[in-house]
């Protein structure tokens, strides 16, 4: 070995090769990671100082606002308000109804693409995943016009889609339309893993499509279906396009404050409140995560079982 060549050993050799390769390959998450920083961390940062303050003012109330430091005051309120948690209590309600009932779905699709030629099920994808790569504007449009009592295609039904006793019906069809396309092509490609030579076992062994369907490709749709069920309940305790699309056609079913994003939309641009708005997206985001902890303890349970 020439000296040089020795010298350049001696000087790379605290840093392992796989640790240099590591680093360099760490450099393609670099534009996620700027981002998440400049648009997930900043402003959970920035939202930490705002709930400190409240805008008060002083005399009869015709002078300038003046931010006064009223500590937890904001988050105490939050956590103690009513009218968050009834609307927390609808979504969780409605959680619990369309995220099994939205997997349950994909999960069927998804046998069903996998069970078929390669090029049908390449069709069948892109039609399932069209209403998820639509526009929420035109989603939105398509919708109204299908539950129009005027121009709805389904008006000889004589059925109202915005009565209050079907708002949620009616709801829960719109996420199902937006969401099923995207959770069974996770749930797809986690079948595409499968090793051909299982599957060509258990029919040699004389399975039938539905027990290999059960045994074998179910098992393997765990982690994905665990991964789009965390999705569907954080978007879901999300709520907010669909009841605010139906508060401009039955405002008196569904309020100002239906949802917990609706009281937040309501208190910063609405009352202009911005400092408790952001109390309550801290106590959500909380209430979120934890959500999202139990989630996934209980789906280390489910694997290690």
């Amino acid at each position: 070995m020439s000296g040089k060549a020795e010298e350049d050993v001696r000087e790379n050799r605290h840093v392992p090769w796989r640790i240099l390769q590591a680093l360099k390959g760490s450099t393609f998450t670099w534009p996620f990671v700027a981002g998440f920083l400049f648009f997930v961390v900043a402003p959970i940062v920035l939202s930490l100082r705002v709930v400190l303050y409240n805008k008060q003012k002083s005399g009869l109330g015709l002078g300038e606002a003046k931010e006064v430091f009223v500590g937890a005051d904001n988050l105490v309120r939050a956590v103690q308000d009513t009218t968050f948690w009834t609307g927390f209590g609808r979504v969780a309600l409605y959680a619990v109804i369309m995220v099994p009932l939205t997997q349950f779905l994909s999960m069927v699709m998804a046998l069903l693409i996998d069970s078929v030629k390669a090029k049908t099920a390449g069709k069948f994808r892109i039609l399932l995943l069209l209403p998820y790569m639509t526009p929420g504007v035109v989603s939105t449009i398509i919708w109204i016009y299908l539950y129009s009592p005027t121009t709805s295609p389904f008006k000889w039904t004589g059925i109202n889609f915005f009565d209050s006793n079907l708002v949620w019906f009616s709801m829960g069809q719109m996420a199902v339309w937006a969401g099923l396309g995207f959770n069974m092509l996770i749930m797809f490609g986690s079948l595409q893993s499968i090793p051909h030579e299982i599957i060509e076992a258990a029919r040699i062994d004389g399975a039938s499509e539905l027990r290999i369907a059960f045994s074998i490709k179910v098992p393997f749709m765990v982690s994905s279906v665990t991964f789009t069920t965390l999705f569907g309940i954080i978007g879901t305790l999300q709520l907010f396009n669909e009841p605010y699309f139906f508060r401009s056609i039955s405002p008196q079913t569904i309020t100002k404050d239906f949802t917990p994003a609706m009281q937040i939309y309501n208190e910063a641009f609405q009352v202009g409140n911005i400092n408790y708005a952001t109390a309550l997206s801290l106590l959500l985001a909380a209430v979120l995560c934890v959500a999202s902890i139990l989630l996934y303890v209980a789906q280390g349970k489910v694997n290690r079982a």
